[in-house]
């Protein structure tokens, strides 16, 4: 037997896995480019306009910092690039990470990797399939990417460079992914060490557009590769071989990692814990905050970095907006106001909402987890319900929300506060702003809860479910969607402060419906066999 005995069937079980989430995220990264290409003709439809974009963004270091480097403003495909290339790089990391950690790490956690590894599966099988779904998925997004810009009318070189960057940055994280997913032993973990490299690359890569004295420190930053690419502004192509180059070093040291370890161990020596659990371990909720208090953490720092950010470029962004009649327009229809940085800033606490909502997500399907280990039945073999276990766990994702949007209100007003001389007006109209999104998470969290509780083997579409109501409510309005699509999401019934008056009525029925929602999970899990 080979140690590549059985990669076939390994990668056809991930993509039967991942046959709903798979599809979902490349289309969101394969359509969105040709979207705001497309939009780009009625934001920017005359000369007069285009002339002064790049002049004003290039001015902005702010805005340098959020999106990256302008090279070429006045057409659809230079604007496309400066706005979406580097969120969608970041987008398709997380995508490749998730992959390889899911299909191999993961897989280690549960024990059924090694009952793989002791038959006819090779040692080097689950970690090539897993690789080899992440660098396809990847390429599949850059391909998408291309296509769809051209379907467009855009450049067949720009639209190959975009789609050859986003492929770049994927491949690399794949090969980030490997490494981590060799060095600890549990599949969260190894999710956050490649997630730290990837928020460093977006720091270098800000940092190095931000100042001309260290632009050097982009190229550090595989984010800062995809961008020096250049696309639809005279491309880079031999930029490409630093990507290609990282992702043959870093699968090297991958499998260099996997040889000199045990399945189901990490390179890296895990702490022994205490003999007996302290006094604040003697509750679920106790054991529950133990588990999420980490993840938490993350998101609320994180949280208040990009609040901080936003915040700090509400003024720029304004200037950009006042001088554009179509973009003013477009926030018009979604905030209902022509206060212009009032406007950004509620879709900046709208957009906190959206991305909070996969933090309660996440923190839900903790308890599935942790049943998928088997370490829910010693716990249950306790004084422990199963009521108290599944609540422990919903309390985080009710409550770790508020606590992440806080964060994030509070930093965007202050730092807004400061520019605009209010910081104590604008830092109590963010954190409302941001606190009212919270019923529409809440709904959310209820999904999950319910699929938990219901179908816990088809608990993956609480993250189809949430993308779904946020792409409806960031990209109905732009797109003229029928306004009953658009209100399936939750996000839509929202009050957009500070810009629109509080209505109550639609707050009280999310909170109602989620309520529901988990009453549904709760009573459900209940009654079910544990898996």
């Amino acid at each position: 037997m080979t140690a590549l005995a059985g990669t076939g069937e390994l990668v056809r079980l991930a993509l039967r896995r991942d046959r709903v989430t798979l599809p979902l995220w490349l289309a969101v990264l394969g359509l969105m480019p040709a979207l705001v290409a497309n939009a780009y003709a009625g934001l920017y439809p005359t000369e007069a306009l285009r002339a002064p974009l790049t002049a004003m963004v290039g001015s902005n270091p702010a805005l340098a910092v959020l999106l990256g480097p302008a090279y070429d403003l006045s057409t659809p495909g230079g604007f496309t690039a400066w706005r979406v290339l580097g969120f969608l790089s970041v987008v398709t990391a997380l995508l490749v990470i998730f992959t390889v950690t899911q299909n191999t790490r993961a897989e280690e956690e549960t024990a059924r990797h090694e009952l793989l590894v002791s038959g006819v599966v090779g040692r080097h099988a689950p970690l090539t399939a897993a690789v080899v779904v992440a660098t396809a998925a990847a390429a599949g997004a850059g391909l998408l990417a291309t296509a769809a810009l051209l379907a467009v009318g855009l450049p067949m070189p720009g639209s190959l460079a975009f789609g050859a960057a986003l492929a770049g940055v994927g491949w690399v994280f794949t090969g980030i992914a490997a490494i981590t997913a060799q060095l600890v032993a549990f599949g969260r973990t190894a999710n956050g060490i490649a997630t730290g490299v990837l928020g460093a690359s977006f720091l270098l890569r800000g940092l190095g557009d931000a100042s001309p004295r260290a632009s050097w420190l982009s190229w550090l930053s595989p984010i800062g590769w995809a961008q020096q690419l250049r696309p639809f502004a005279q491309e880079r192509w031999w930029v490409l071989a630093l990507p290609v180059a990282a992702t043959v070093l870093t699968l090297a040291v991958g499998y260099l990692l996997l040889a000199h370890r045990d399945a189901g161990a990490g390179i890296l020596p895990q702490r022994l814990g205490r003999a007996s659990a302290p006094p604040s371990l003697h509750s679920a909720f106790a054991l529950a905050w133990r588990l999420h208090r980490g993840p938490l953490a993350g998101w609320t720092v994180g949280a208040a970095l990009a609040g901080t950010a936003f915040g700090a470029v509400a003024i720029g962004v304004g200037d950009l907006i006042t001088e554009n009649p179509a973009m003013r327009e477009i926030f018009r229809r979604m905030v209902d106001s022509t206060l212009v940085i009032e406007a950004f800033l509620a879709q900046i606490a709208r957009m906190f909402g959206m991305v909070a909502a996969f933090y309660g997500v996440q923190a839900a399907l903790r308890a599935h987890g942790e049943e998928v280990v088997t370490r829910v039945e010693p716990l249950l073999a306790t004084t422990v319900t199963r009521w108290r276990f599944a609540a422990s766990h919903l309390v985080f994702a009710l409550a770790g929300t508020a606590v992440v949007l806080a964060a994030a209100g509070l930093a965007a007003g202050i730092a807004h506060g400061l520019r605009a001389g209010d910081v104590a007006g604008y830092a109590g109209r963010m954190l409302a702003a941001t606190q009212v999104q919270l019923p529409a998470i809440w709904l959310v969290v209820g999904v999950a809860a319910a699929l938990f509780g219901l179908v816990p083997r088809r608990i993956s579409a609480a993250w189809a479910a949430a993308a779904g109501f946020v792409l409806l409510a960031l990209l109905g309005p732009a797109l003229n969607l029928d306004p009953l699509l658009v209100d399936v999401s939750p996000f839509s019934h929202v009050s957009q402060l500070p810009v629109a008056d509080l209505a109550i009525a639609p707050l009280a029925w999310l909170t109602l419906i989620a309520v529901a929602l988990l009453a549904v999970g709760l009573v459900a899990f209940r009654r079910r066999d544990i898996a």
